[in-house]
C-alpha cells in the first residue's frame, strides 16, 4: 500500500526552503498584486501573490499551481491572466473572496521556460529523478514561504489548481498536512486505466514517474490526504479524466475517507470537456470558504 514516504522516494523529493529576494507591491482594481523573486535551491524564482485590499490581520491563503497547456512562456501569469479554459483568472477572484493566493513558475515554465520539457524530464529521468517531482519540491518551497508571511493564517492554507495544476496541488497535498484542504480540477484518473485506453499520451512527459504504478496509483495518492477535505472536479468528456478511469481513482479515495473519515466531495459534470465551469467555480469558492473562512 502506498504512505507518503514511499511516495516521496518514488519522487525523488527533496525537501527545500523559499527565501524572498525582492518584492514589488502594486494596487490593482480590487486587489494588491505582490510580484516576487524567491531563491528557491540556488534558483531564483518568480513568483504573483494577490491579497485582499485593506484587511488587517491574518487571512487564510491558497497555493495556486498552474496549468501546462503548452503554454510555456506563461507559468505563473495564469494567476493573473487566466487560461481559455478557466473562468477568469484566478488571483483577481480569490482576492476578492478574501483569500492571500500564491504561484510560482514551475521549471520549464515561465521565466523559467529555457530549456524544454523533453529536454529537462530527460535529464532528470537519467538521474533517478522525475520532472514533476522536482516542481512538487518547489511547490512546497512556495509552501513554506506562504506560510511565513504575517498576513496569512498558516492553519487554514489550502492548494488548487486545473489540469497539471490539479495533479500538483493533490500530489503536494498528500506528502505535505501543513495544507488544509484541497480542490483539485480536470486530471484526477486512474493511470494505469489511462494507460489500457491509450489515453495517458494527453500527458507531457513532466508526469513520468518511474515504479510509480508498481506502488499505487492516482486514487492511493489522494487517498494520503484523508481526512482532510478534499474536492474533486471533472468533465466527463474530458480525454484527461476519462470516466472509467475516473471511477476507479474514485472508489479508492472513497474507501479511504469512509476509513479515516474528513470531507471529500466530487463534481462530475456531463458532456463538459477539459475546462472549469460555473458550477466548479462556485464548488471551489464554496468549499474553501466551509473548510478556510
Amino acid at each position: 500500500m502506498l504512505n507518503a514516504d514511499r511516495f516521496r522516494e518514488l519522487l525523488a523529493f527533496t525537501p527545500r526552503s523559499a527565501i524572498l529576494i525582492d518584492r514589488v507591491v502594486e494596487d490593482r482594481d480590487g486587489f494588491v498584486l505582490e510580484t516576487l523573486r524567491l531563491d528557491i535551491a540556488g534558483t531564483a524564482v518568480r513568483g504573483f501573490l494577490t491579497r485582499p485590499k485593506a484587511v488587517s490581520g491574518r487571512l487564510p491563503a491558497i497555493l495556486f499551481a498552474h496549468s501546462h497547456g503548452d503554454l510555456y512562456h506563461l507559468g505563473a501569469e495564469e494567476l493573473l491572466l487566466g487560461r481559455s479554459y478557466l473562468l477568469d483568472p484566478p488571483g483577481p477572484a480569490l482576492a476578492r473572496a478574501g483569500y492571500v493566493t500564491l504561484a510560482i513558475d514551475m521549471p520549464v515554465f515561465g521565466e523559467r521556460a529555457t530549456v524544454s520539457e523533453s529536454f529537462a524530464a530527460k535529464a532528470l529521468l537519467w538521474s533517478g529523478k522525475s520532472l514533476i517531482g522536482e516542481m512538487v519540491g518547489d511547490q512546497q518551497a512556495a509552501l513554506g514561504y506562504l506560510l511565513s508571511r504575517d498576513d496569512v493564517q498558516a492553519d487554514r492554507v489550502g492548494a488548487f489548481g486545473i489540469s497539471m495544476g490539479c495533479t500538483l496541488s493533490y500530489w503536494l497535498a498528500a506528502i505535505d498536512p501543513r495544507i488544509a484542504a484541497v480542490a483539485h480540477l480536470c486530471c484526477f484518473a486512474d493511470l494505469r486505466t489511462m494507460v489500457a485506453l491509450g489515453a495517458h499520451d494527453g500527458h507531457g512527459i513532466y508526469l513520468t514517474v518511474p515504479g510509480l504504478l508498481t506502488a499505487g496509483d492516482a486514487g492511493d495518492i489522494a487517498a494520503l490526504i484523508a481526512p482532510r477535505s478534499q474536492l474533486i472536479c471533472i468533465g466527463e468528456a474530458d480525454s484527461l479524466t476519462p470516466p472509467l478511469a475516473v471511477d476507479r481513482a474514485w472508489q479508492t479515495v472513497r474507501a479511504a475517507y469512509d476509513q479515516r473519515g474528513g470531507r471529500l466531495d466530487k463534481l462530475s459534470e456531463p458532456g463538459v470537456g477539459h475546462r472549469e465551469t460555473a458550477r466548479m467555480r462556485r464548488a471551489v469558492l464554496e468549499f474553501f470558504d466551509r473548510e478556510l473562512g
